[in-house]
């Protein structure tokens, strides 16, 4: 079963992971890749990127481009891992290692299709 590891972001992870926890941040997400890719889970990831994010609404006939990542929500997405798994549990193992899970949520979903 495929699930997407989607990892948010905030001004607190931000601030950790830019301070102490920045060496431990890249050690474990360069651990992780290599670990899923030698396992055969991972299937995709990536960081996603701030500037030149944009967000689309459409209404009313008109469609309205606004800069982004930002919707009304003090969270924004960081990133994501899609991983094959045996379980959704395999899963929330893998979201649990990520530094990022201390300060901000990370959401397992399968993907459906």
């Amino acid at each position: 079963m495929k699930y997407m590891v989607t990892i948010y972001n905030n001004a607190e992870a931000n601030a950790a992971i830019e301070g102490d926890a920045r060496e431990e941040f890249e050690r474990v997400h360069k651990q992780m890749g290599e670990e899923l890719k030698a396992s055969g889970e991972l299937v995709d990831s990536n960081e996603l990127g701030v500037p030149g994010a944009k967000v689309v609404r459409t209404g009313g006939g008109a469609r309205t481009v606004t800069d982004g990542p930002f919707t009304e929500g003090k969270e924004i997405v960081g990133g994501y891992y899609l991983v094959d798994c045996v379980s959704i549990d395999r899963a929330i193992e893998i979201a649990s290692r990520f530094v990022e899970a201390r300060y901000t949520p990370i959401e397992v979903r399968p993907l459906l299709h």
